[in-house]
């Protein structure tokens, strides 16, 4: 039978900006789907797409507060729990999140900073907080070795090199339960500011795409099938936690924007029309050169990047736009549409022309000659064991498994990583503790080096594509790899590195 035809039938991060009681705490938890039955959980009736407000003034991101009072240091509390928001008339909606903000509170420190961050879990479940594409040490990357109980308490603590500026993120990554604690609201940013930074004047926006599936009786959807299957999308696409805000676009003409893909599967592909598009910066902080005259950009899930946008000829109002993506869903699923994010409105820029951008913005080595090579291949098998459809999702051949070592690396030891997606759906591989330098992508044997040289910790493979990686680990322990469209993790995509 045909994989296309063999089934028939995260979003993450949701919600409207909150500052609410983190204490309005509700009880339970939706029992955590099986992965390995795809007929689990039947769908739901749905909320219709203009039962939430659209058009009002973009959010900021509310700030996490530094505590210490001490050069260097970030000191700082993180709790998530259950919060109540009246989202639809009748009912609240249950979320979970981190100091009563969805998104997460920004965490913002400077290179060489050393953070302290006291975490509480409040949750009827175990979490941990992952620090996504920071250089930490294993021990404090949150991984699922770590849980922190409900009720529980851990005290992370990291130093942040020299050189590790950029745009990163923190969400939790307990076994099992990581798609549902994100899809719920727990996820917030992380800047790591540099020292030095050439594009520091130009204004600055915080921009979080996620998603939010919600029932129409105000519930957070459960997962069904197709979410399983293919990675959770929800009926809603927000921005800083809104439906279709309006962004009004600074009066001098250029803005400088970081977006996080916040959302467990969904792809965007970004289109301004008409605008100026620079990328600038990738997950691990500037490019050496700026990347010009872009007409859209693709984000898969988890990626970052910085892009410095001009108004160009507009003059009013525009819709930033995701554009319909391919990414291979299988069975029965709606036709991709193009989806309005938000609305930029340039009616009161002053207009002339823009100074010309740095042509260097800062230095990035090659990494040099690798000294082992790693082999990465992902999978899926379809199944009708027993007279159930059924998906798993596999890395070279096997689905995750917390007492197995899959691989084993040196640290500071620079290899090179082969990852080919023998799938026929698009996945975006993930690795902790570190970045990596993409060398080339290969598809039909056609071999295309990387346009430019950038530090990232997440990079999309295409259906049978290759994607040739340079990285080293900088400090000992077991670090995971894994597909981040979020269900296909917690259904086995997912594996373990030893550093030693």
């Amino acid at each position: 039978m045909k994989r296309r035809t063999f089934l028939a039938t995260l979003g993450s991060l949701p919600l409207i900006g909150l500052n609410m009681d983190w204490a309005q705490a509700a009880t339970g938890s939706m029992p955590a789907m099986d992965m390995m039955n795809m007929g689990a959980v039947a769908p739901v009736k749905l909320a219709a797409v203009e039962s939430l407000g659209a058009g009002a003034a973009l959010n900021d991101i509310i700030k996490l507060a530094n505590t210490s009072g001490q050069p260097g240091l970030f000191r700082a509390s993180l709790i998530a729990a259950p919060v109540n928001v009246p989202l639809l008339p009748g009912t609240p909606t249950e979320f979970w999140a981190y100091n009563g903000n969805v998104p997460g509170p920004l965490i913002e420190v400077t290179e060489g900073d050393t953070v302290e961050i006291l975490f509480e879990n409040h949750l009827s479940q175990a979490t941990t907080v992952h620090w996504h594409g920071l250089p930490v040490p294993a021990e404090q990357d949150g991984s699922p070795h770590d849980p922190v109980a409900p009720g529980g308490k851990r005290l992370y603590r990291f130093t942040l090199p020299v050189g590790s500026a950029g745009t990163y993120w923190y969400h939790p990554h307990p076994h099992d339960n990581t798609p549902e604690q994100v899809y719920r609201g727990l996820a917030g940013i992380f800047i790591v500011r540099a020292k030095v930074d050439l594009l520091k004047d130009i204004p600055e926006r915080l921009l979080v795409i996620s998603d939010l599936k919600l029932a129409a009786d105000g519930r957070i959807a459960p997962s069904d099938a197709n979410d399983e299957m293919n990675g959770r999308e929800g009926q809603f696409a927000l921005v800083n936690a809104q439906r279709q805000p309006l962004l009004q676009f600074d009066r001098g003409g250029r803005e400088r924007w970081r977006i996080w893909n916040a959302n467990s599967a969904r792809y965007l592909r970004l289109v301004l029309p008409d605008a100026g598009l620079t990328l600038v910066g990738t997950d691990g902080g500037l490019l050496e050169h700026p990347v010009t005259g872009l007409t859209e950009l693709l984000l898969a899930p988890a990626e970052r990047v910085e892009i410095i946008v001009d108004a160009g000829t507009n003059k009013g109002r525009v819709a930033l736009v995701a554009a319909p993506y391919q990414r291979g869903k299988m069975g029965d699923v709606a036709a991709e549409k193009a989806l309005n994010l938000l609305t930029v409105d340039f009616s009161k820029v002053a207009g002339g022309a823009q100074k010309p951008l740095p042509a260097t913005l800062r230095r990035i080595d090659d990494m040099g000659s690798p000294k082992a090579k790693k082999r990465i291949v992902f999978s899926e098998k379809m199944s009708m064991a027993g007279g159930r459809h059924s998906v798993k999702f596999l890395i070279n051949g096997k689905q995750f498994d917390m007492n197995r070592i899959d691989l084993e690396s040196r640290v500071d030891q620079v290899e090179l990583w082969e990852i080919a997606n023998e799938s026929d759906m698009d996945h975006p591989f993930h690795i902790h503790g570190t970045q990596f330098q993409v060398v080339e992508h290969e598809s039909d044997g056609k071999v295309t080096p990387a346009p430019y040289r950038a530090w990232r910790d997440t990079v999309n493979l295409k259906s049978r594509e290759i994607v040739r990686i340079k990285l080293a680990h900088h400090f000992k322990g077991i670090y995971m790899f894994h597909c981040h469209v979020l269900e296909h993790e917690g259904a086995g995509m997912m594996g373990q590195v030893n550093v030693v």
